[in-house]
């Protein structure tokens, strides 16, 4: 890695480190009744969804009625996408005049943009017309990513709230954080992205000849306006199947840079307004470090992987698959921030990764991408474990675990232990199935523990709800469409159920004020005893696994053997 790929990465993490704050309050002041500027200028916008929904916003929900309205809105968002990627070959906006795609595709593609998960099996630029694209995955992008900030408002009332049993509206959670954060920092960015040279109109593809003299299509489309979207709502699918790799998405080192910032500024700055709405700075900075730390070391390991000598080549560094034109330590940026958030857009092929950056890639997403992890849902994911943490504690010097003075019992632990466990167990489950179904390795292009990883890569991916792909792995067959979308609903189910429930059962409690055997989570020892039980689940549940797939392959490396 050259000098000046380390201070394009310093400069990307002091920055991330400057804007924190900056954007941290913004969000919080959004979510409070505080009289800000934006909604004096965009209250009325506000105003006109409440209306045109026929819904009262101050209408304050239990935590039960809350989970059924988000539960009932995402379900017709569902039906509202299938039907529509069924029958856009007799819809508008079609210049190419796709037809409608088969139901296990339109069911993966549904599920996966609702869920925020964006897993694509398929090449947008041969399968979607432009108004499955804008109405249909452009319109989700927006309101799943804002499902997920809706989840996480309601743990954090849990938290602050006292003797109450109702934890918010749904309708206005929903609203304000699409109206106020993401639908004015998408237009920004979409308009940066298109004076930087993205494509963004509704003609249709243009023919050329091409430098060989053969024919050639030039895909165009909306792909600004949904770019922008897709890396600041921790989205990932792309309008193009190469993704941020293909240069009208992404095709400058600029564009490069700030769209691997959009990925992590909003989860990001969302930690230090968690902090300001429970009136605790510095337990929000622990819990940003202990996130900054695994996504730092992360990419530490992916650096010296990918410098360290491959045996089998002869060249160094290993450009194959990796985004040449911004160079490795870009590709390696990417991976590790795609996959510790619950994003998934790629720049470079991650099955070409050496296998211990790719395994580093593949451990994020195995850890629940908590390392920033999705808008509001990688939080969520992170006091999940801090929830544990403290219970785990409190029970090994006998004292009643609190955190921020409510009581963790046994009715918060089981929920807890309900988020935890579903994405493990149906990673693994699901990868063990389909290693042994001879229609499901059909798919499969590559032999041995590279095999593996990219089976393990796609449950992975599917149910952190990250989107992101091995590649090497055919995944649009009725079997994979129909398995992998089950997995991204149940675990995304997994995340806001739980989240939601939490929120409901400790705003019904009283705060019990501090005291000499409280437990301090403004502490370098809680900061320590988080990262280990994270580190510690993440190795006990998935060690054989990465023993058998990526840690396998680099040993079988080091002798000169290749699969």
């Amino acid at each position: 890695m050259s000098s000046l790929d380390g201070i394009q990465i310093l400069v990307f993490i002091a920055l991330l480190l400057l804007v924190t704050p900056l954007l941290g309050h913004y969000i919080a002041d959004i979510f409070s009744d505080k009289k800000t500027v934006v909604k004096r200028y965009l209250g009325w916008l506000e105003k006109s969804c409440y209306w045109a929904a026929g819904v009262d916003p101050q209408l304050e929900m239990t935590w039960k009625e809350y989970a059924k309205a988000l539960g009932m809105f995402n379900l017709w968002g569902f039906l509202f996408l299938f039907f529509l990627l069924l029958m856009q070959g007799f819809l508008p906006f079609n210049p190419q005049h796709f037809s409608g795609i088969s139901g296990d595709l339109a069911y993966n593609i549904a599920i996966s943009f609702v869920t925020n998960t964006n897993w694509q099996s398929y090449a947008g630029e041969t399968t979607l017309g432009y108004l499955a694209q804008m109405l249909g995955l452009t319109t989700q992008n927006f309101l799943s990513a804002a499902t997920g900030m809706a989840t996480l408002l309601v743990l954090m009332r849990g938290m602050t709230r006292q003797g109450e049993k109702t934890v918010g509206n749904f309708w206005r959670d929903l609203v304000r954080t699409i109206v106020y954060l993401l639908l004015p920092f998408s237009i920004l960015f979409a308009i940066f992205l298109v004076n930087e040279g993205v494509v963004q109109t509704l003609s249709p593809y243009v023919e050329t000849i091409g430098l060989e003299g053969n024919k050639q299509m030039i895909p165009l489309g909306p792909v600004a306006s949904q770019v922008a979207i897709k890396q600041l709502g921790t989205n990932g699918g792309g309008f193009f199947n190469a993704n941020s790799a293909h240069p009208y998405e992404n095709p400058s080192a600029f564009t490069n840079f700030l769209e691997m910032f959009a990925l992590l500024i909003i989860p990001a700055a969302t930690v230090y307004a968690y902090g300001l709405m429970i009136s605790s700075k510095k337990h929000a900075w622990i819990l940003y470090a202990l996130m900054l730390t695994l996504w730092m070391g992360s990419l530490g390991v992916s650096i010296y992987a990918e410098n360290l000598a491959n045996p089998l080549l002869n060249s160094l560094p290993y450009l194959e698959g990796k985004e040449t034109r911004f160079g490795l330590a870009n590709s390696l940026l990417w991976s590790v921030t795609t996959t510790g958030t619950s994003n998934g857009s790629v720049n470079a092929m991650l099955s070409s990764l050496s296998p211990m950056a790719g395994g580093s890639a593949l451990f994020n997403l195995m850890l629940g991408e908590l390392i920033f992890g999705g808008i509001g849902v990688g939080l969520c994911a992170l006091l999940m474990y801090t929830l544990l943490t403290i219970f785990l504690s409190g029970l090994m010097v006998g004292r009643t675990p609190a955190y921020l003075g409510k009581k963790i019992e046994a009715r918060e632990v089981k929920w807890v232990m309900l988020s935890v466990l579903t994405p493990s167990a149906l990673i693994l489950l699901g990868s063990g199935i389909t290693s042994i179904l001879p229609t499901a390795l059909s798919s499969i292009s590559n032999q041995g523990p590279h095999g593996l990883s990219e089976i393990l890569y796609a449950f992975s991916s599917a149910a952190g709800n990250n989107g992101s792909a091995f590649a090497g792995l055919n995944a649009n067959t009725p079997y994979y469409n129909l398995m992998l979308g089950t997995v991204m609903l149940i675990c995304r189910g997994s995340t806001l159920l739980p989240s939601l429930a939490i929120g409901g059962l400790l705003a019904e409690k009283k705060a019990i004020p501090p005291s000499m055997g409280t437990f301090s989570v403004e502490s370098l020892l809680f900061a320590i005893l988080l990262g280990g039980i994270i580190l510690i689940i993440g190795g006990l549940t998935f060690f054989p696994a990465l023993t058998l797939g990526p840690l396998a392959e680099h040993l079988l490396m080091l002798q000169k053997m290749s699969f």
